[in-house]
Protein backbone atom coordinates (compact mmCIF):
# COMPACT_ATOMS: atom_id res chain seq x y z
CA UNK A 1 0.00 0.00 0.00
CA UNK A 2 1.28 3.63 -0.87
CA UNK A 3 0.13 7.15 0.42
CA UNK A 4 1.23 10.36 -0.93
CA UNK A 5 4.05 10.44 1.14
CA UNK A 6 5.43 7.50 0.54
CA UNK A 7 5.05 3.22 0.69
CA UNK A 8 3.29 2.01 4.13
CA UNK A 9 5.93 -0.94 5.82
CA UNK A 10 4.25 -3.29 7.94
CA UNK A 11 5.73 -2.44 11.69
CA UNK A 12 6.47 1.22 10.97
CA UNK A 13 3.86 4.35 11.27
CA UNK A 14 2.90 5.49 8.09
CA UNK A 15 4.65 8.03 6.51
CA UNK A 16 3.92 11.48 7.38
CA UNK A 17 1.71 13.38 5.00
CA UNK A 18 3.95 16.13 2.97
CA UNK A 19 2.50 19.37 2.84
CA UNK A 20 3.18 21.65 -0.42
CA UNK A 21 3.60 25.12 0.62
CA UNK A 22 3.94 28.38 -2.30
CA UNK A 23 3.69 31.82 -2.78
CA UNK A 24 3.43 31.03 -6.17
CA UNK A 25 0.08 32.07 -8.42
CA UNK A 26 -2.78 30.03 -7.91
CA UNK A 27 -4.71 28.41 -10.72
CA UNK A 28 -7.78 29.36 -9.12
CA UNK A 29 -7.74 31.27 -5.95
CA UNK A 30 -10.87 32.44 -4.07
CA UNK A 31 -12.79 35.25 -4.82
CA UNK A 32 -15.38 37.61 -3.93
CA UNK A 33 -18.17 39.17 -5.95
CA UNK A 34 -21.20 41.60 -5.33
CA UNK A 35 -24.46 39.77 -6.05
CA UNK A 36 -25.54 42.15 -8.13
CA UNK A 37 -22.84 42.33 -10.43
CA UNK A 38 -22.51 38.75 -10.46
CA UNK A 39 -26.30 38.56 -11.85
CA UNK A 40 -25.57 41.42 -14.29
CA UNK A 41 -22.13 40.05 -15.47
CA UNK A 42 -23.92 36.64 -15.85
CA UNK A 43 -26.30 38.47 -18.31
CA UNK A 44 -23.55 40.23 -20.22
CA UNK A 45 -21.22 37.13 -20.81
CA UNK A 46 -24.70 34.95 -21.96
CA UNK A 47 -24.96 37.75 -24.49
CA UNK A 48 -21.37 38.06 -25.38
CA UNK A 49 -20.83 34.08 -25.91
CA UNK A 50 -21.23 34.35 -29.81
CA UNK A 51 -18.77 37.41 -29.68
CA UNK A 52 -15.99 36.29 -27.41
CA UNK A 53 -16.99 32.77 -26.68
CA UNK A 54 -13.38 31.72 -24.47
CA UNK A 55 -14.00 34.59 -22.22
CA UNK A 56 -17.61 34.34 -21.88
CA UNK A 57 -17.19 30.68 -20.48
CA UNK A 58 -14.03 32.12 -18.31
CA UNK A 59 -16.39 34.87 -16.91
CA UNK A 60 -19.18 32.49 -16.52
CA UNK A 61 -16.86 29.93 -14.59
CA UNK A 62 -15.41 33.01 -12.49
CA UNK A 63 -19.13 33.78 -11.91
CA UNK A 64 -19.93 30.60 -10.31
CA UNK A 65 -17.04 29.64 -8.37
CA UNK A 66 -16.97 32.99 -6.36
CA UNK A 67 -18.64 33.75 -2.91
CA UNK A 68 -20.86 36.54 -3.01
CA UNK A 69 -21.45 39.61 -1.04
CA UNK A 70 -24.18 42.68 -0.57
CA UNK A 71 -22.03 45.93 -2.22
CA UNK A 72 -21.76 46.87 1.34
CA UNK A 73 -20.18 43.77 2.75
CA UNK A 74 -17.93 43.09 -0.06
CA UNK A 75 -14.28 43.90 1.08
CA UNK A 76 -12.83 46.77 0.05
CA UNK A 77 -9.59 45.45 -1.58
CA UNK A 78 -11.75 43.28 -3.55
CA UNK A 79 -11.88 44.02 -7.63
CA UNK A 80 -15.24 45.13 -8.30
CA UNK A 81 -16.37 46.62 -11.32
CA UNK A 82 -15.47 49.80 -11.48
CA UNK A 83 -12.93 49.83 -9.56
CA UNK A 84 -9.01 50.64 -10.29
CA UNK A 85 -6.58 47.80 -10.02
CA UNK A 86 -2.73 47.72 -10.15
CA UNK A 87 -1.50 44.33 -10.88
CA UNK A 88 1.74 42.85 -12.27
CA UNK A 89 2.34 40.21 -14.58
CA UNK A 90 4.81 38.30 -12.80
CA UNK A 91 6.57 36.82 -15.90
CA UNK A 92 7.57 40.24 -17.23
CA UNK A 93 8.13 42.30 -13.86
CA UNK A 94 5.50 44.55 -15.46
CA UNK A 95 3.17 46.81 -13.30
CA UNK A 96 -0.38 47.69 -14.89
CA UNK A 97 -2.99 49.61 -13.55
CA UNK A 98 -6.58 50.12 -15.04
CA UNK A 99 -10.23 51.02 -13.91
CA UNK A 100 -12.18 47.39 -14.30
CA UNK A 101 -15.73 48.25 -16.93
CA UNK A 102 -18.31 47.12 -18.38
CA UNK A 103 -17.40 46.73 -22.53
CA UNK A 104 -19.40 50.06 -23.26
CA UNK A 105 -16.89 51.95 -21.06
CA UNK A 106 -13.16 50.59 -21.81
CA UNK A 107 -10.87 52.06 -23.08
CA UNK A 108 -7.33 50.81 -23.02
CA UNK A 109 -5.41 54.26 -23.60
CA UNK A 110 -7.70 55.95 -21.32
CA UNK A 111 -6.54 53.36 -18.49
CA UNK A 112 -10.37 51.31 -18.49
CA UNK A 113 -10.21 47.89 -19.47
CA UNK A 114 -13.22 45.54 -20.46
CA UNK A 115 -14.56 42.65 -18.04
CA UNK A 116 -14.64 41.17 -21.59
CA UNK A 117 -11.29 40.62 -21.93
CA UNK A 118 -9.54 37.78 -20.52
CA UNK A 119 -7.26 39.45 -17.90
CA UNK A 120 -10.80 41.80 -16.91
CA UNK A 121 -12.33 38.61 -16.74
CA UNK A 122 -9.02 37.47 -14.34
CA UNK A 123 -8.98 40.48 -12.28
CA UNK A 124 -12.79 40.38 -11.42
CA UNK A 125 -13.01 39.02 -7.03
CA UNK A 126 -9.63 39.20 -6.72
CA UNK A 127 -7.99 40.58 -3.58
CA UNK A 128 -5.11 42.61 -2.69
CA UNK A 129 -1.92 40.29 -2.46
CA UNK A 130 -3.58 37.56 -4.61
CA UNK A 131 -2.15 35.68 -7.72
CA UNK A 132 -3.88 33.93 -10.23
CA UNK A 133 -2.54 31.83 -13.57
CA UNK A 134 -5.08 33.03 -16.66
CA UNK A 135 -4.82 32.82 -20.17
CA UNK A 136 -3.96 35.92 -22.29
CA UNK A 137 -5.33 36.73 -25.80
CA UNK A 138 -2.84 34.19 -27.03
CA UNK A 139 -3.59 31.36 -24.97
CA UNK A 140 -0.18 31.67 -22.87
CA UNK A 141 -1.16 31.58 -19.28
CA UNK A 142 0.15 34.38 -16.87
CA UNK A 143 0.62 34.77 -13.16
CA UNK A 144 -1.29 38.13 -12.54
CA UNK A 145 -0.38 39.68 -8.88
CA UNK A 146 -3.01 41.76 -7.58
CA UNK A 147 -0.88 44.84 -5.80
CA UNK A 148 -3.51 47.21 -5.10
CA UNK A 149 -7.19 47.48 -5.29
CA UNK A 150 -8.97 51.23 -5.28
CA UNK A 151 -12.62 51.38 -4.89
CA UNK A 152 -15.05 54.18 -6.80
CA UNK A 153 -17.83 55.16 -4.55
CA UNK A 154 -20.63 52.75 -4.60
CA UNK A 155 -24.42 53.02 -3.81
CA UNK A 156 -25.55 49.55 -1.47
Amino acid sequence: MQTSAGPVVAGRPPPKEKVMTSTKASRRPPIQMIDTEADALTDLAMAAEDRVPQVSEMLLNEIARAKTHSARTIPANVVTMHAKVRFIDEASRKEYSYELTYPRDADISAGRISILTPVGAGLIGLREGQSILWPDRDGHERALKIVEVSQAARNG
